[in-house]
């Protein structure tokens, strides 16, 4: 392969292809980085122009098995249905590439991202952004500008830009900037737990993150267009949407019927609002019946959007009424669902998720593969959002689940996940959005930590999440706290921030615009800060009121013993723990090597009666035929070797240890270079410690 461009980046090389493969395509780039190999291409269809009022873009990031020299497990040897990541990557690039389209761009367009090579340190969705943007750069389609990404992460405290996989698995930050040369348009982060920490991220160490970070973002794409320039197709002329707002008409609505839309505005229900308008415009069409109908619509929600926007700048007044760092009333209420192991209804103003938890064992985590993963992997703890057509009052019929559902899961246990320290557990939580209005991804989280609660699960940090908007003239700008879906949709950005009083555990940014400056998402993050701490304080307060589901909530119990007493525990063929599992209805498990018990069961009073039968065990004094003595010297077996000694068998079957440092006159490193498991040896009794026995080899 020939390669038109090489450059070297931050911790990283990439080579591109342009036009060699893909010939047809509108725009193509073969990348390859280390032994990563991704061919990006653009297609779009000149002929076709959508008249409705949205960008047909799709982007499907698409793995090979072949690329990592696997063939696909299961019934069927070929790839099937996306993985969670493909998706998830997929909506990173569209996210990041969305912006650059220009107003009335409508001709369907479809960008295919395929891993061909991978090998397992390359960060695929930064590579995959890049790989897309170089495509659409050096394609006929008029769009001048390089969109790339980088990762941060902080590995020992200090900040790591393009890292490797393995650093970023012993990172406490990931962090995902898109962007142009000139400013931000897209952003993905988590804190990553460590040492049983959450790691929450303080504003002001994100800020100092955010502008190293987004130097070299810019530095990165200056490079790109430069590189590209010379393999860029002459650009073809396309036909944009022509604005269909009908001058006459606006000035009609204007001047005759805004105090109508103004009250159209105040129904906060997307449905009720829908109702209003079209009642609006069937009354003007009964006065005006030669107009066009689908005219007066477009006119209608044009001077509702600008309505809605200059009351924002210019009175600091958002259409319910509230000011613009005003949070919408919030009531909470925990274990409204007697049979589950834990539930929590979490409602603010207009916006309403049902979350419901699930406890498991091991068995229970959800298994994966990633292309470039040795194995299987376990996920132990999941949160699966679901958002039917009657939460905005739609008739649609409940089917799988959309990229929207799965983005919004995604960014809830992100959120979560640095919080918990689960020790085996899996954990399930399922968000029912019942009603929406603006933000549901943050009712989740603020839902899930409550069912977390409720559910007597530790976490280390009160996690709740906040959607913060941004509504821009150019000149002026207003940030927005609790954003409602009537500002979401006429706004320019959309802002979800999580995290603690103390400090931010995940984030995600979209923007309309061009793009944002790193002084206005300061300003973002401070209010974002204000307006999840009131949060949290009523989180507080309704934590203080919960009533755990005694009866059905499971329980788990984890402790540790001395190696010694195992063998008594299980009992001969299992018979001692084989019937504590059936009195007690419980599942034991003991890790033979470093003595650790874990109990789980269905509720408390049967771990606590196990663990009691457990503790009976140990401290049982044990009845030795023969009366020991401190200096008497007898024959032994050796039973078991660990690695601080090895465990005797005495002449009356009781167990005594002798120590690593007792088993030879000189220094010995491993026990089994001096004693072997079955072997007769002489010791002498040393000391007694209740009712254990210390030994010296003689």
């Amino acid at each position: 392969m020939k390669y038109d461009v090489s450059l070297e980046l931050e911790n990283k090389n990439e080579e591109y292809s342009f036009g060699d493969v893909a010939k047809q395509a509108n725009g193509s780039a073969w990348i390859r980085s280390g032994k990563t190999v991704i061919l990006a291409t653009v297609v779009i269809d000149e002929t076709e122009i959508v008249k409705d009022n949205f960008l047909p873009l799709t982007v499907q990031y698409i793995e090979k098995t072949y690329a990592a020299g696997k063939i696909p497990g299961g019934f069927f040897k070929r790839e099937t249905k996306p993985s969670d990541f493909e998706t998830l990557t997929s909506r990173i690039v569209d996210r990041s590439l969305r912006p650059l389209f220009p107003s009335g761009f409508g001709h369907p367009t479809q960008i295919t991202i395929m891993v061909f090579s991978a090998d397992a340190e390359s960060d695929m969705q930064v590579l995959a952004l890049n790989a897309a943007s170089a495509a659409l750069f050096t394609s006929d389609i008029d769009i001048n500008v390089s969109v790339s990404a980088v990762r941060t992460a902080k590995v020992d405290g200090e900040l790591v830009l393009n890292p490797r996989l393995s650093q970023l698995k012993n990172s406490t930050l990931d962090l995902y900037l898109s962007g142009t040369k000139d400013d931000l348009l897209m952003i993905e982060m988590r804190s990553l737990s460590s040492n049983g920490s959450s790691n929450a991220l303080p504003e002001d160490d994100l800020v100092e993150i955010f502008e190293k970070t987004q130097a070299l973002l810019f530095d990165t794409n200056a490079k790109y267009e430069t590189a590209f320039a010379s393999s860029q197709k002459q650009t073809m002329e396309l036909d944009l949407k022509q604005s269909q707002i009908n001058e006459e008409m606006l000035v009609y609505v204007k001047e005759n019927h805004m105090s109508e839309i103004k009250d159209a505005m105040k129904q906060m229900a997307k449905s009720e609002r829908s109702t209003a308008l079209r009642t609006l415009r069937k009354k003007i069409m009964g006065i005006h019946e030669a107009w066009d109908e689908l005219e007066l619509k477009d006119v209608i929600e044009s001077a509702k959007k600008e309505q809605v926007r200059a009351q924002i700048l210019n009175e600091k007044v958002r259409a319910d009424g509230r000011s613009l760092t005003e949070v919408r009333p919030i009531t909470i209420d925990t274990n409204v669902l007697p049979n589950a192991h834990s539930s929590c209804l979490f409602t603010r103003g207009q916006t309403q998720a049902l979350v419901v938890l699930t406890m498991g064992g091991p068995k229970d985590a959800q298994m994966f593969e990633g292309l470039t993963d040795l194995g299987t992997q376990n996920e132990n703890f999941m949160v699966h959002y679901n958002f039917p057509g009657f939460s905005v009052g739609e008739a649609s019929p409940v089917l799988g689940t959309k990229r929207r559902e799965l983005g919004h899961g995604n960014l809830a246990k992100r959120a979560l996940e640095s919080s918990l320290s689960l020790d085996g557990q899996t954990v399930r939580l399922v968000s029912e959005i019942l009603e929406s209005n603006g933000s549901s991804s943050m009712a989740t989280v603020c839902g899930g930590y409550m069912a977390l609660r409720a559910a007597d699960i530790a976490v280390t940090d009160r996690v709740a999440g906040i959607a913060m908007g941004m509504v821009s003239d150019g000149d002026n700008y207003s940030i927005l706290s609790d954003i409602m879906g009537l500002e979401d949709h006429d706004g320019d950005m959309d802002f979800k921030v999580t995290g603690s009083k103390d400090g931010i555990t995940a984030m995600q940014m979209d923007i309309k615009l061009g793009g944002v400056s790193l002084e206005i998402l300061k300003e973002a993050l401070y209010q974002a800060k204000e307006g999840r701490s009131h949060i949290i304080d009523i989180m507080i307060d309704a934590e203080s009121k919960i009533e755990f589901n005694d009866g059905v909530l499971p329980c788990v119990e984890s402790f540790t013993i001395d190696t010694s007493f195992i063998g008594e525990i299980i009992g001969q063929g299992g018979s001692n723990i084989r019937a504590m599992i059936e009195e007690f209805e419980v599942s034991i498990d003991i890790d033979k090597k470093d003595g650790k018990v874990k109990i789980t069961g269905k509720n408390k009073d049967g771990v606590n009666g196990a663990k009691e039968a457990i503790d009976k065990i140990i401290n049982t004094p044990k009845v030795a035929k023969i009366q020991y003595e401190v200096g008497d010297k007898y024959e032994g077996t050796v039973k078991k070797i660990v690695d601080f000694g090895a465990f005797i068998e005495l002449p009356d079957g009781t167990d005594g240890l002798c120590h690593i440092s007792k088993i030879s006159n000189e220094r010995v490193e491993k026990v089994s270079d001096v004693v072997s498991e079955g072997e007769k040896i002489t010791v002498e009794i040393l000391e007694f410690k209740g009712n254990k026995i210390s030994l010296g080899r003689v």
